[in-house]
């Protein structure tokens, strides 16, 4: 397969440093919104790149659950591949992109769980069948025989844990937090010539540096 024919010219915005907020958080929150509003398919959808004591990188999509005060926030089995990587280094990055508004935003920082409590609060608001969904998935990425197993467990549990019951949250499944280092928005622009702004912690104060395409 050959796409080197295969292209567009981006040409739906711009991103001035000059009008850009002195918090990263500020921008951010307004390009989730504005992707909100134009009802792009799972805005806060996001490749989480790890990396553990083996230095191979492993990216994957996970969802996107909380913007703090000083980064973001995402829940996930804590004995996954992801979370061994994060035992074993706890640095991360993650890339949105929102191609209907030619954009992507690149956060990276380090990385560590949040409190019980507040993992257990989130997972009772899930979906019942989601919260029974984390106990089939235990240990996560470890090798099943068929499908069949899964779904058996699946209705296994459903018995034990029916509709309208409480489903125990997992002593390991729960939160992330991402602390926000270096957080980076490009928009895209015509004859690949696109805008790219950076924003660095330095002495507890965010500087922007604009980059080249």
């Amino acid at each position: 397969m050959d796409f080197t024919d295969q292209r567009l010219s981006y040409e739906k915005g711009e991103l001035d440093q000059s009008l850009v907020p002195e918090s990263p958080f500020t921008l951010f929150k307004a390009w989730m919104n504005e992707a909100l509003e134009q009802k792009v398919q799972e805005p806060y959808a996001m490749s989480l790149a790890t990396c553990g004591a083996d230095n191979k990188p492993s990216v994957r999509i996970v969802l996107l659950r909380e913007v703090t005060d000083t980064g973001i926030v995402f829940y996930t089995n804590y004995e996954s591949a992801k979370g061994q990587d994060i035992a074993q280094n706890p640095n991360a990055e993650v890339l949105f992109f929102w191609h209907e508004l030619e954009r992507q935003v690149r956060i990276s920082g380090s990385i560590a769980k949040i409190a019980a409590d507040k993992s257990a609060e989130y997972f009772q608001k899930r979906p019942h069948d989601s919260q029974v969904g984390a106990w089939v998935s235990q240990p996560q990425s470890g090798e099943v025989a068929n499908r069949e197993v899964m779904e058996d467990k699946f209705a296994q549990l459903l018995q034990e844990y029916p509709q309208d019951t409480k489903v125990p949250t997992p002593e390991f499944w729960g939160g992330y937090e991402i602390t926000i280092e270096r957080i980076e928005f490009w928009q895209g622009r015509a004859n690949r010539v696109h805008d790219r702004i950076v924003y660095s912690k330095e002495n507890n104060r965010w500087t922007t540096k604009r980059l080249l395409p």
